[in-house]
């Protein structure tokens, strides 16, 4: 085998290599209670980072068995990739880059708690809030999930509960009733109402009933996207690098081809020549 393939099939190697932290962000992703519920960006990312895989292997073995054919189009789908990679990286950018950047601090509290005014206007929101019945399929999700009752059975007293601040948007927002609402603690997820609860939604859709709990108030939704929004930038991080890094791979694929293609032709010649 020529020496431009063995380095060709090198190349499109690392290119089938580098689907790994893209597949892995989106398995990830798919760990991560709030994104398993939604369920947005880890299949995309999954899908991509196979594509790449797959796209990448068949390069290398047409670098390695000296197909043509298989090379052109592996350099096209490959090409493709590159820009869906990036195209998906922007737009995760973009969607997560107008929300709020943090929550807001609490007297004799040490968590935030988190509106979902925040939000207003966002992409994220609308495929979360708006939808008919998109809600009410994520907070029975959620429900289902041990993050509420991780919280009460780590914080005994209402001390400990109040001087938490490793509280997660989401246990925040889900877990308990926003501290405006004046309920008094019994345990993390039970509280005594006071008598004007109802004044507001947040405070009326307050349940002490484990099924139930706050995951029909806003601020559930609001420490949701805000969950969701953090994930998403480390996710998106992890594909910005793998797509600089793939179009870097592509351009030296690129080169390796068509010097290779360029040695074929010196051959042929010489061959012909001689």
């Amino acid at each position: 085998m020529a020496l431009n393939y063995v380095g060709l099939a090198a190349i499109n190697l690392v290119a089938a290599l580098l689907s790994i932290p893209v597949i892995a962000a989106g398995i990830w992703l798919s760990a991560q209670v709030d994104s398993a519920c939604v369920q947005l960006l880890q299949w995309p990312l999954i899908g991509l980072g196979v594509a790449v895989l797959a796209v990448g292997l068949a390069g290398f073995v047409a670098a390695f068995w000296r197909l043509p054919w298989l090379l052109l189009a592996y350099l096209v789908g490959m090409l493709l990739l590159v820009v869906a990679l990036a195209c998906l990286a922007v737009f995760v950018f973009v969607v997560t880059g107008g929300a709020s950047s943090g929550g807001h601090t609490v007297p004799s509290r040490a968590f935030l708690e988190y509106e979902l005014d925040d939000f207003s206007g966002s992409w994220l929101r609308g495929r979360v809030d708006e939808p008919a019945g998109r809600w009410e399929q994520i907070k029975t999700c959620l429900a289902a999930t041990p993050i509420c009752s991780d919280v009460n059975q780590t914080y005994a007293t209402a001390q400990d509960f109040f001087s938490a601040s490793w509280l997660t948007p989401l246990q925040s927002g889900c877990c308990k009733p926003p501290t405006r609402c004046g309920y008094t603690f019994v345990t993390p997820i039970s509280w005594i109402s006071p008598i004007s609860a109802a004044a507001d939604p947040d405070c009326g859709a307050w349940s002490n009933d484990p099924s139930q709990l706050c995951y029909s108030c806003s601020s559930c939704k609001a420490g949701l996207l805000h969950n969701l929004s953090r994930e998403w930038r480390r996710a998106d991080l992890i594909l910005l690098v793998a797509t600089v890094a793939l179009l870097a791979v592509y351009a030296f694929a690129c080169y390796a081809f068509r010097t290779a293609k360029t040695d074929d032709l010196f051959r042929r010649y010489r061959q012909g020549y001689t």
